[in-house]
């Protein structure tokens, strides 16, 4: 009998992977440290031709991976001792958005849901931002993951973060000026920001109200 694929309930829009190919043009590696199940590794296919590293913590994802990442590790994003100094040219990440997918509730029915809880079929480790809510918590430790991205990257490296808002009890959450002021704070100047309309999961307590957009920003660690 085969064995069932855990999937991954936030994977990158495929239209995006050009536009991360094309910014990282001439780098010679990048790194994902929320790697997913490491759909990154197909900006291969269109024209990057460096090396694709991607740090995960949850080993399930790494070990079913389907895409060809050259190096993966699977440990804490804010701790990546296998990593040295100034290591990468560039980072290419998604971080988790710190909405309802980080619900992790035992469910009662059988209902849908989309989480990463549900989706790996497990409590998400300790350190996994996937289970934090919108709050001090999750912002506290996006920090120490983007201050240990800033360690492994060198000078002049290029930060690219694809993130959104979401809707919390009818409100939008500006989760996305968030990420983009932590990094200016830690010393990144912001390149380009790309505001993209992209087709939203009409699923959940908030279907009929999402947010329309999605954000590529690019920095560089000056």
């Amino acid at each position: 009998m085969k064995k069932e694929v855990i999937k991954h309930p936030a994977t990158y829009t495929n239209s995006f992977l050009p536009i991360f190919a094309e910014i990282l043009s001439g780098c010679n590696n990048v790194l994902d440290p929320f790697g997913g199940v490491g759909k990154i590794a197909l900006i291969k296919d269109f024209g990057f031709i460096g090396k694709v590293y991607a740090n995960e913590i949850e080993p399930e994802w790494v070990l079913q991976s389907p895409y060809k990442v050259d190096e993966w590790h699977i440990g804490d994003s804010a701790n990546m001792d296998w990593a040295i100094d100034g290591m990468f040219d560039s980072i290419c990440t998604s971080p988790t958005y710190g909405n309802r997918m980080a619900d992790h509730h035992e469910a009662k029915d059988s209902s849908r849901r989309i989480t990463y809880k549900h989706y790996l079929g497990r409590n998400l480790s300790e350190d996994n931002t996937g289970k934090m809510q919108w709050g001090g918590v999750y912002r506290e430790k996006h920090m120490q993951i983007y201050k240990e991205c800033s360690r492994v990257l060198k000078i002049d490296g290029l930060m690219v973060v694809n993130i959104s808002n979401h809707i919390r009890r009818g409100e939008e959450i500006d989760v996305s000026k968030w990420h983009k002021d932590a990094l200016i704070s830690l010393g990144f100047v912001l390149k380009n920001e790309t505001k993209i309309h992209t087709p939203r999961m009409k699923f959940g307590s908030n279907s009929r109200k999402r947010t329309e957009f999605e954000y590529i920003y690019t920095f560089i660690k000056s």
